[in-house]
């Protein structure tokens, strides 16, 4: 039997799922399951209009500089390799953008982009008016160092597989479950802030996100990387928790 994951910016999930509405506090309310692909059309033509020297594409990926890249859309099950290509293309690449990100298609293949950002030691950052979304948390937290601009958002909502199923459709303990909490350990967070980040955003269901501003994100990461460095389970990795720092850079 195989399982998968389903993200918000996923055409199939428009397919058995009604369009609900994401909430981003009082007086915001707007259908979101849909606004992902104008708001990265946007994004990116903005992008491309800004920056008309951007050196090469490479899927969702756009090089700025030899090193520094940005990420405006969509991970597919292709972007893995298109990743890698870039990374052979432009080895002293230093610093991902991620400026309009609106989620993965393919969860697996989000997540092993996330561990290649993590071995390439990789600067994620989010600038002023960036906006992060569902998959795109995990690339964020990929950083080797993680940097947040007054101004970014992110929405975390829960995951759902093909059956329909959310994360609180399974106890404790499950497999399913563990497939995320490993990654959030991998990416350097302590065994209890992995669970709680976890289940802070599960709280919110499928079709509707829960908005974090760049205060909340930073606190977030601090608590659960300050939490890290004293857990005598990720006592392998303390060296890297030094510079897994959460700043609110300023240009």
């Amino acid at each position: 039997m195989t399982e998968e994951w389903i993200d918000e910016s996923d055409p199939r999930f428009h397919e058995s799922e009604p369009v609900d509405h994401y909430v981003e506090g009082d007086g915001y309310d707007y259908a979101a399951p849909r606004i992902a692909y104008p708001t990265a059309d946007r994004a990116i033509s903005s992008f491309r209009a800004s920056a008309p020297t951007a050196l090469a594409a490479y899927g969702p990926f756009r090089v700025v500089d030899p090193t520094r890249a940005v990420l405006v859309g969509t991970t597919t099950s292709a972007t893995p390799a298109q990743f890698a290509a870039l990374l052979r293309a432009y080895p002293q690449l230093r610093t991902l953008d991620l400026v309009e990100a609106p989620g993965t298609e393919n969860d697996r293949a989000n997540l092993a982009v996330g561990r290649m950002i993590r071995a390439a030691g990789l600067t994620t950052r989010v600038p002023r008016g960036g906006s992060v979304r569902s998959g795109a948390v995990e690339l964020f937290l990929a950083g080797a160092r993680r940097e947040v601009e007054d101004g970014a958002r992110f929405a975390v909502h829960s995951w759902r597989d093909n059956r329909g199923r959310e994360a609180d459709d399974f106890p404790t303990g499950a497999p399913e479950h563990r497939y995320y909490l490993d990654y959030y350990r991998e990416m350097g967070m302590s065994t209890d802030g992995a669970r709680e980040f976890y289940a802070m955003t599960n709280e919110a269901p499928h079709a509707r996100a829960r908005w974090l501003d760049a205060r909340e994100m930073r606190g977030w990461m601090a608590r659960t990387l300050r939490n890290a460095a004293n857990d005598n389970e990720a006592a392998g990795d303390a060296p890297r928790i030094a510079y897994l720092d959460v700043t609110g850079a300023t240009q």
